[in-house]
């Protein structure tokens, strides 16, 4: 959705955020108000200081109206302190209370929404967006306030000392506002350009540097950098735009204000030549003051307004996330117990992309306590069974029962806290080896982590890094290798003591060592509990309690290793064969 110019019930929508913080609210205004009131008063004390007493060589009166400006000069500079910490401070208590619906919201989406959405712009609307909606508050709304209430003050001081000489400085005020009118539509769409040019940059680095092993792999340095030049070439053309309108807008508004001063200084000079009673002395010097206050507010109205449209285009992209309801139905009122570990899939259809379907009504039971294996090539189905498992996807069709209950049934949280998953890619977050452990759950104790790292044979290797428990892995566990990393993903499984555990693929590109280590751990952790086996290499799942082959989203065989192996021409013992042949 693209942002209107000025969106009302967006901006309305923005400022219920104000209501924790109201008081803070009404008490910026007031300092604008109070703020504007004795920044106008400044001139017009010169006025009387002028004319009343210099020009009468009344030096006592002028010590008196020098220490009274002092005294409104001094109320400005506090007026103008706490209207500018209290409108930064309310910001950015707004821009917390967003960022945090905002973070709570994305966690909420299911995993097709980050199959979709680049990880960069999450990330921009995520940061820099929400930064830019601070900027509403600390250099838009309050700002603009300030400048109109200023110029209304002004503009009273300025009739009832004079009105005749005013109207030379009314007339002038149109077209200045025409002017910024134009430059306000102009501005509107050059910062929507650059929004998306900054978004569509910061996915473009995200993911390159992300994949920065494949980018050298393939020698693809030469080719991302000519990518990035033209991703950065377009984000500078649209910010040139911003700052052509700029370039233009601001000597134009400089030039109408110096002509309007040069009319009021000249046409009052004359009357005052020619002894005409029209103005004083102490008029033209407090004019001089009143024009820049009246016409500067109103130039930077206009820089002000850019900043508001920033900010508004960044909250219209962070509210389309916010009301993007992309998430798991979690319309379940069971708290999932401890559970047995009975599985059944009955009739269950899905697919990624309506009308082609990965999973085509297959139907599988697993007793609890048992340790099946899924097996068959890729895109077969079988790491979207353990998806559906754990309601990362939503199914077309049938139903998943756990107990005899339907996973729906079941509250998110408790269902997948029963369920603990071991995948291939093991995402470690640049933390300690205990806290990715843990996952900072309190309910986890670090003797308990120690004595089920023992358990499962990898605490001598924890022990064997520097620092131990508090290693720091580094960003996704870069710190450590493949192998170890699965080691990590197991010790993090089991400490969470699920019902059910999941490995997809945990065996497969890692070192004989390290494949021991696993195999130690998986006959540790899988021992009392259902277990699902995702395989690549067979010789891992020869002992599981039954084999399932997958083919195009469908079941074709089921049994165990020695049942599997005796159906001639079978799917399963082609593929055992076909490997052990390449083994030998």
């Amino acid at each position: 959705m693209k942002a209107k110019a000025f969106d009302t019930g967006l901006f309305k929508r923005i400022l219920k955020y104000t209501k924790p913080y109201k008081w803070r609210y009404y008490g910026v205004i007031l300092f604008a108000v109070s703020l504007s009131v004795f920044a106008a008063l400044r001139p017009y004390l010169l006025k009387q200081t002028v004319d009343g007493y210099i020009k009468t060589h009344d030096k006592h009166g002028l010590l008196m109206y020098i220490i009274l400006m002092g005294v409104v000069l001094l109320m400005e500079v506090f007026s103008q302190f706490y209207f500018v910490y209290w409108a930064n401070w309310l910001g950015q208590d707004i821009v917390k209370d967003i960022r945090n619906k905002l973070f709570k919201h994305i966690l909420s989406f299911r995993m097709k929404y980050f199959d979709l959405v680049p990880v960069g712009q999450l990330v921009t609307r995520s940061v820099s967006d929400i930064e830019s909606i601070a900027r509403i508050f600390s250099q838009g709304l309050f700002m603009i306030i300030s400048d109109l209430m200023k110029m209304l003050v002004v503009l009273i001081f300025m009739f009832y000392m004079n009105w005749k000489l005013t109207w030379i400085v009314v007339v002038a005020m149109p077209i200045l506002v025409y002017i910024t009118r134009i430059f306000q539509r102009k501005m509107q769409v050059a910062f929507e350009e650059v929004r998306t040019q900054i978004a569509n940059m910061n996915s473009f680095v995200q993911e390159r540097v992300t994949g920065m092993k494949i980018v050298q792999l393939f020698n693809r340095e030469k080719i991302e950098a000519e990518n990035f030049k033209t991703i950065n070439d377009k984000h500078r053309v649209a910010w040139i735009k911003t700052i052509l309108y700029n370039s233009i807008f601001f000597p134009i508004a400089d030039i109408i204000s110096s002509i309007t001063l040069g009319l009021v200084v000249v046409f009052g000079g004359f009357k005052i030549l020619n002894g005409d009673n029209f103005t004083t002395f102490g008029d033209l010097f407090s004019y001089t003051m009143f024009i820049g206050m009246l016409f500067n507010p109103l130039r930077q109205i206009a820089d002000k307004f850019n900043e508001m449209q920033l900010g508004m285009i960044a909250a219209n992209r962070v509210f389309d996330i916010i009301d993007t309801q992309d998430h798991i139905q979690d319309t379940g009122t069971l708290d999932a117990p401890v559970f047995e570990g009975s599985i059944e899939f009955k009739d269950v259809r899905f697919s990624y992309i309506p009308e082609e379907e990965v999973i085509r009504g297959i139907n599988l039971s697993v007793t609890s306590g048992q340790t099946i294996a899924i097996v068959g090539s890729t895109g077969a189905g079988k790491s979207t069974i353990i998806n559906l498992l754990n309601r990362f996807y939503e199914i077309n069709s049938g139903t998943i029962f756990i107990d005899g209950n339907n996973i729906e049934n079941y509250t998110l949280a408790s269902l997948r806290k029963q369920i603990a998953v071991v995948l291939q890619d093991v995402f470690l977050f640049a933390n300690t080896i205990y806290n990715n452990i843990t996952l900072h759950n309190p309910e986890i104790t670090r003797e308990q982590v120690i004595d089920a790292a023992k358990k499962i044979g990898v605490h001598d290797f924890i022990m064997s890094l520097p620092e131990n428990y508090d290693f720091d892995v580094k960003e996704r566990g870069v710190m450590l290798s493949s192998g170890q990393r699965q080691l990590i993903a197991f010790l993090r499984s089991y400490v969470s003591n699920p019902s059910i555990l999941i490995l997809d693929e945990a065996t497969s590109s890692i070192d004989t060592y390290s494949e021991e280590l696993i195999q130690r751990a998986t006959e540790t952790i899988t021992k009392g509990r259902t277990s699902i086996v995702i395989a690549h290499r067979l010789a891992t799942i020869v002992n599981a309690d039954k084999i399932v082959v997958m083919d195009k989203g469908l079941i074709v065989e089921q049994g165990t290793h020695q049942e599997l192996l005796t159906k001639a021409n079978g799917y399963y013992k082609n593929l055992y064969d076909s490997q052990f042949s390449v083994a030998n």
